[in-house]
């Protein structure tokens, strides 16, 4: 694809939902985002959703129930649509109101938790798709802009440490913990925010994939205000 948003080649620029899960990726583009525009008012929906505990998972159902404003009732029709889409395609898409994601602290020299940049893994071929219709949006980051964590020689000599086990099973270790799907970025580096209302498509590591995996992260939430996230 020779469009890109941003003039980052990391990511490539589609405008039909159909072109954002046909279209392959390849070298150094591992994300896809189905950009757009939207008048509705995705605040009426969140305002009139009900939250329990950190994450509530919405159904369509919820959605249909309420009662919205004009721009109200334009924002439900895209999640709902978007929704559809995936469910059609094949996905499991999930729609999330988020006050926050549980942290991992338990080790001071690295974290586990979706606000650290990471990639997804599968052991089937499969893609991340995600997107934010309200609060604050992830961040991604180009591979090149990042270093995987377990090969920073503090933080390995660190888990060295913590791993029981014989000098030939600590790979395994990383891999069981989840290590080393976590990455430092670069001194300087300013991520790309995914924005919102846009449709993302991110590359995930997996036997299959061409390319190397979406490194991404979760946002660190606006005080006072939900998320409204749509993830599968």
């Amino acid at each position: 694809m020779s469009k890109t948003l941003f003039n980052n080649n990391q990511i490539g620029l589609v405008s039909t939902f159909s072109e954002l899960v046909q279209t392959d990726f390849k070298g150094e583009m591992n994300a896809l985002c189905w950009h757009r525009n939207s008048d509705g008012d995705f605040n009426d929906v969140v305002a009139q959703l009900s939250i329990k505990g950190n994450i509530t998972e919405v159904c369509a159902e919820d959605l249909i129930a309420l009662q919205l404003s004009e721009k109200g009732n334009i924002a439900r029709e895209m999640i709902l649509n978007d929704l559809q889409l995936l469910t059609d395609f094949g996905a499991s898409p999930s729609l999330n109101l988020l006050k926050c994601y549980e942290r991992d602290d338990e080790f001071d020299f690295i974290s586990t938790d979706v606000y650290s940049f990471h990639v997804d893994r599968s052991p089937i071929a499969t893609d991340t798709f995600l997107c934010t219709y309200h609060g604050a949006a992830s961040d991604i980051i180009s591979n090149s802009q990042a270093e995987q964590k377990v090969l920073i020689p503090e933080v390995r000599a660190k888990l060295k440490e913590l791993h029981d086990g014989p000098p030939e099973e600590f790979e395994d270790f990383l891999k069981e913990n989840y290590f080393d799907l976590h990455y430092q970025a670069h001194a300087d580096v300013k991520p790309t925010n995914l924005g919102l209302v846009h449709l993302w498509r991110l590359a995930v590591d997996h036997p299959e994939q061409q390319v190397l995996p979406c490194i991404h992260r979760a946002p660190i939430e606006k005080e006072g205000e939900y998320r409204l996230l749509l993830i599968c």
